[in-house]
């Protein structure tokens, strides 16, 4: 009989996917070690079923939407900041894409969303990403930079979609058909795909100003408006990559 070491070390050195046949071997193994680890493998295994679960009815209802076609999700990053670009993201994956995790990007830790990134970006078909500038956000306002970012983001894919699905929105200007979808990036996989493009997108981005313009938390704060920005900006003035349009509350 194997002693409670090995049976830990036979859990932790298999696939989640198979501890059901662990499960199965040692259910009638009464030493509390034993149950012990079975009940901890079986949450984990549990957690891992109900994710996959999760996942299918995101894929499930992105079919009954496309009816077929091929469909590209569209999301953006970054409309709230007081700081930095808008980026979009527009994502074609494969119709067989299974990606575990793949969710609305503010649900997920920023180590998992850069996780998912390198995931997305190399089983996606095609993926194409807009950036706007704060002047240009100035200038048309936000909701007009952001289809303008979501129209570049388009106009990058390779391959041609027959279909967009976009969180919450109709993009102006564009031939091909569309549906907004509220809170899409939760529901559709597509959508949820390019919702952690653009948002590791301009994060990353946001930690390169950091190093241009340190002094405003940029890496911390993506440009938001939390209360030590809202300090150093009235304090200090803005920098370049701040929206004049947005801070008029903040400084003089």
């Amino acid at each position: 009989m194997k002693n409670i070491k090995e049976i830990k070390n036979e859990f932790e050195n298999v696939e989640l996917e198979q501890v059901h046949t662990l499960l199965k071997l040692y259910e009638d193994d009464t030493r509390a070690g034993v149950r012990k680890i079975c009940t901890s493998f079986s949450k984990k295994y549990q957690k891992l079923q109900d994710e996959k679960c999760r996942l299918e009815k995101m894929c499930e209802e992105e079919k009954s939407l496309s009816e077929g076609l091929i469909i590209a999700g569209i999301d953006e990053a970054g409309r709230g900041p007081l700081a930095g670009p808008v980026v979009a993201s527009a994502v074609i994956m494969p119709k067989d894409s299974r990606i575990l995790y793949i969710n609305d990007s503010k649900k997920l830790s920023q180590a998992k969303r850069e996780a998912l990134y390198d995931q997305i970006m190399a089983e996606a078909i095609s993926v194409g990403v807009g950036i706007v500038s704060p002047e240009i956000i100035d200038e048309i306002n936000i909701l007009q930079a952001t289809y303008v970012a979501m129209r570049q983001a388009v106009s990058q894919l390779t391959t041609r979609p027959e279909l967009l699905l976009n969180d919450a929105v109709i993009i102006p200007e564009l031939t091909i058909a569309q549906k907004g979808l509220i809170k899409g990036d939760a529901r559709c996989y597509s959508i949820a795909c390019a919702s952690i493009i653009a948002k590791v997108t301009r994060d990353r981005m946001m930690a390169d100003y950091d190093k241009i313009y340190p002094d405003y938390g940029f890496k911390e704060n993506k440009g938001y408006g939390s209360g030590n920005h809202i300090e150093v900006l009235k304090k200090l003035g803005p920098c370049p990559i701040h929206r004049r349009s947005f801070i008029g509350n903040f400084i003089n």
